[in-house]
């Protein structure tokens, strides 16, 4: 999927995020806003993860998000 439609639905598109990153916060999904690097970002940082395992996980998300 497009990341533009992805920031774009934001509203919509934060709880497909809560679901699929638990550790990440309200304040952490308010903060992101909908960019994609402030999503990898937090993601590295809750999960203790590198940006490359980051980056990964988020492409695959994308592939499979359904409206």
């Amino acid at each position: 999927m497009n990341w533009d439609r992805i920031e774009g639905k934001w509203e919509q598109t934060k709880g497909k995020v809560k679901e699929k990153w638990g550790k990440l916060t309200d304040n952490d999904i308010a903060r992101i806003g909908g960019k994609r690097d402030q999503l990898v970002g937090r993601i590295q940082e809750r999960y203790g993860c590198t940006k490359e395992k980051a980056e990964e996980e988020l492409k695959a998300w994308e592939r499979d998000i359904r409206w």
